[in-house]
This record gives C-alpha cells, sequence and structure tokens, in this order.
C-alpha cells in the first residue's frame, strides 16, 4: 500500500514538473501576443500582477503567517532581496530576446544552464567535479566559442540567462525549504515593485503606456501575467517536492527544446552552420552531463 502511494506521489510529481517545462517553453508565445507592449513595460507589469497574484493566493490558502515569520529571519530575508534582482536581470532579458527576434537564443541560455550550475557550484561552492562534468564544460565552452567566431556574434541574451538564473538557483538553495514558492515569489517581486513603479512611470511619461490602449482583449491578456508568471513557478515546487533530482534534471530541457523549436519552425529565426554546430556541441555537453548524473545517482542509491 505505501509502496503503491509512493509511486502515485512520483508520477503526480512528474506531470506536475512536466507540466511546468512545458508552460515555461511556451511563454515567448505568450509574450509576442502582447505586442505593442515593450520589454521595460510588460517586466514591470509581470512583477506587480505577479505580486497581486501572490497576495490572492496568499489570502485564499490562509498563509500569511508563514510569510511573516520569514520577516524574523533577516538572513534569509536579505536572500530574498538578492534572489529578486537576479530573477529582475533574468526576466528582463528573456523578454528582451523574445520581443526582438532572439529566441533561439534564449533557448541556448536554458540548455546551457545546467553546465553554469555546475562551474558555479565550483567558484562558490568549491565543490570538486568529476572527469566528465570538466569534459562538458569544456565541450560547452568551445560551443561558445564557435557561435562568437564563426556566427560573428556574442551570445550575450543566452549567457546572461545562464547565469542569472544559475545564481538564482544557488541563492534559493542557500534560502532553503524555510520559503515555499508562493511566499518566495511574493517578497521577491515585493522588493522589485519600487522599480516597476518607476519603469511604468518612465514609459508612461516617454512612449506611453499601453495597458487599456489597445482593446480589451490585449488587456486582459496583459493583466494575466501575473498568473502566467505564478502557475508553472507552482507546478515545479508541487512537482519538485515529489520526484528526485535526476529526474528534474532530464525533464528541464524540455522548455529550451520547444523555445527552440519555436523560434526556429514558428518565427523563422535564422539558423545558419556555424549556429547548428555551435548548439550540436552544447547538445553533446548536456548528453555526457545528463548521463554523469543518472549513473551517479545509480551507484549513490546502490552504495545506499
Amino acid at each position: 500500500m505505501r509502496l503503491a502511494a509512493e509511486a502515485r506521489e512520483r508520477t503526480l510529481g512528474g506531470v506536475y514538473t512536466f507540466s511546468a517545462y512545458l508552460l515555461w517553453g511556451f511563454l515567448p508565445l505568450y509574450f509576442l501576443l502582447l505586442a505593442p507592449t515593450g520589454p521595460w513595460e510588460l517586466v514591470a507589469w509581470r512583477i506587480l500582477l505577479s505580486l497581486v497574484f501572490c497576495a490572492l493566493l496568499l489570502t485564499v490558502t490562509r498563509t500569511w503567517p508563514r510569510l511573516a515569520a520569514i520577516f524574523r529571519q533577516p538572513r534569509v530575508l536579505g536572500l530574498t532581496v538578492i534572489a529578486g534582482l537576479l530573477i529582475y536581470v533574468n526576466w528582463q532579458v528573456f523578454i528582451y530576446g523574445a520581443l526582438t527576434g532572439h529566441v533561439i537564443e534564449t533557448s541556448l541560455g536554458y540548455f546551457i544552464n545546467p553546465i553554469a550550475t555546475v562551474l558555479l557550484a565550483v567558484l562558490v561552492l568549491r565543490e570538486r567535479l568529476r572527469t566528465t562534468q570538466w569534459v562538458a564544460i569544456g565541450i560547452a565552452a568551445a560551443a561558445v566559442l564557435v557561435i562568437i567566431i564563426g556566427y560573428g556574434a556574442f551570445p550575450w541574451i543566452a549567457l546572461t540567462l545562464a547565469a542569472s538564473f544559475g545564481t538564482y538557483g544557488l541563492v534559493k538553495k542557500k534560502v532553503g525549504p524555510s520559503v515555499d514558492a508562493v511566499s518566495g515569489l511574493t517578497l521577491e517581486t515585493l522588493w522589485l515593485s519600487p522599480i516597476a513603479v518607476v519603469v511604468l512611470v518612465v514609459v508612461g511619461a516617454t512612449e506611453g503606456l499601453t495597458m487599456g490602449a489597445n482593446g480589451w482583449q490585449h488587456a486582459v491578456l496583459l493583466s494575466l501575467t501575473g498568473v502566467v508568471t505564478a502557475i508553472p513557478l507552482l507546478l515545479f515546487a508541487a512537482g519538485a517536492r515529489r520526484v528526485s533530482l535526476t529526474t528534474i534534471g532530464l525533464l528541464q530541457f524540455v522548455a529550451p527544446v520547444l523555445q527552440f523549436v519555436i523560434g526556429w519552425l514558428l518565427l523563422g529565426e535564422p539558423m545558419p552552420l556555424e549556429r547548428w554546430i555551435g548548439f550540436g556541441l552544447v547538445w553533446v555537453a548536456l548528453i555526457i552531463l545528463t548521463a554523469d548524473s543518472v549513473l551517479h545517482a545509480r551507484r549513490t542509491r546502490a552504495a545506499a
């Protein structure tokens, strides 16, 4: 009976996690529907509306005391400020890439992210890497060089996304289980709200705000950015509690694969030979890294 219940939980966790990455994969298409809203205004609304949605969730679930408890932990509170700033950089660069014809490059950022996470473990946590992990990092570095030299463009969007999200994950790991997904997003968007308000004032004074100026359909879609932001995060949090890190590691490629296909086939972004070679090297590095992760997890379980 217990084994059957655990199996159901793992299956449910897999469904939740897969659904989160699936929704993240389709995000570029949703943001493109919000034209003519620019990236600065869009991120500002995303912050404020996510905060409103999280406040509603805390009210419905009656979990305000859980949020209040975090304010009695100065160290944790400080880490949520850092996490908020990192996720702001990530959101701003991602939406800029999605709205300016660089969806393929955003996918490259999330393909590189697992490798960036491993590299951060060495630089920040002083962890020792296995030989195969070093090989994967070396191949990924070669891929970036191929793209820079062959394609003639520095992939700053991809590298910024990988660095910001990788560091964000590291900070969230430092925060630990003391901050749940809703409370975490509430605090992160709360700290970013002053920035969002300033951005909206500047955009309103220069270009003019698009909220309410392009029909009710556009206003509704723009108003839902908070929901669109929070739902995959909550699905991921629910799934991550139920499945192994190996499963999460395998499923995390769903989002960048979808973004790559959307950019290449639906939006017609260019994929010259140099870019194919660069992406191919990244995929080889990921295969090596994933295989090493799976084998290491099996050996660990066998030894236990």
